[in-house]
């Protein structure tokens, strides 16, 4: 089975479980691929923990999901020694994020410590516990979700943890069909319960390292750089795009190419994903519109290679 072909099965059996979706999905399914991770902002009961546990299933991964809560402890993200007195040494025992897929529910209700003990994982993919290193296996997604309606008690997450996530997208509530469908869904059993693998989770991995490859031009890469400078100097954005979102808008884009049988990036592909993958990370001005209505219009403006 070719990457594209493999990338259509995952998504048809997400739509098994989440429906009417399919934007999202493929989102998900490019900023997994891409090895990113995804902020999923939307008011509760939309899918947003389904969505996640349907990715996992579909590749075969392991899924564990965390409720932020003000009492989580950094421990119970990346894990504790505690101390064996059979063997009189101490042992690791893993926290929630050794899994293939991490849920971080309602992420910003943790204390800002809790919230950076997932820096290290998200960004180098590993995690250190008393002085020792242990490594995440591939591949590792975080999908952190806020409820951006109900802000009592909540802990915004700072710019430095936006700008890890590849990502935000909002689900949105279903159509009347969708849900019509998901009532007869629901009915008798969780979906998600009944999905099985579709791709193998070591296909998968071999699937990043294909998307990896894939091949981004000079001229593709100069289009890109002008999106995120024209964020940088624009009037009513207070802070642009890091390089950081220049580098993540390029992997998503080879992944989103890949996904779509091609060997090469299009400038389509950087403007399908520009706003899902820049708008959380810019602050703008007060009174200024949207950060996804001001990266659209950058888009639109900036102009696109030629013979792209």
């Amino acid at each position: 089975m070719d990457l594209a072909a493999a990338a259509m099965s995952i998504r048809a059996n997400v739509e098994r479980v989440i429906d009417g979706k399919s934007e999202a999905i493929d989102t998900a399914i490019t900023v997994l691929l891409a090895e990113g991770h995804l902020l999923i902002e939307d008011v509760p009961g939309v899918g947003k923990t389904a969505l996640a546990r349907a990715l996992a299933r579909s590749i075969d991964g392991t899924v564990h999901r965390v409720q932020f809560t003000p009492d989580l402890l950094p421990s119970d993200i990346t894990g504790v020694s505690v101390f064996d007195q059979a063997r009189a040494a101490f042992e690791f025992r893993p926290g929630a994020v050794f899994a293939n897929i991490v849920i971080g529910d309602e992420i910003n209700r943790a204390s800002p410590k809790t919230q950076s003990a997932l820096l290290e994982a998200m960004s180098e993919r590993q995690v250190s516990v008393d002085g020792t290193t242990y490594p995440l296996t591939p591949p590792f997604m975080v999908v952190a979700t806020q409820n951006p309606v109900e802000m009592e008690g909540t802990y915004a997450l700072p710019e430095a943890q936006r700008d890890r996530f590849m990502a935000r997208i909002s689900m949105g509530y279903p159509d009347a069909d969708a849900e019509l469908a998901m009532i007869r869904g629901h009915d008798r059993v969780e979906p998600v319960e009944e999905l099985e693998s579709v791709v193998p989770l070591a296909d998968f991995t071999a699937m990043i390292g294909e998307a990896r490859a894939v091949h981004v031009s000079d001229a593709v890469g100069r289009y890109v750089i002008a999106i995120t400078t024209a964020t940088r100097e624009h009037s009513r954005i207070y802070l642009g795009a890091s390089p950081r979102a220049t580098l993540q808008l390029v992997r998503a884009a080879k992944a989103r190419a890949a996904m779509a049988g091609r060997e090469f990036v299009l400038p389509d592909d950087i403007d399908a994903l520009a706003e899902a993958v820049l708008a959380h990370r810019l602050i703008v001005d007060r009174g200024a519109p949207a950060a996804a209505t001001l990266v659209r219009e950058i888009v639109a403006a900036v102009p696109v290679p030629q013979g792209g």
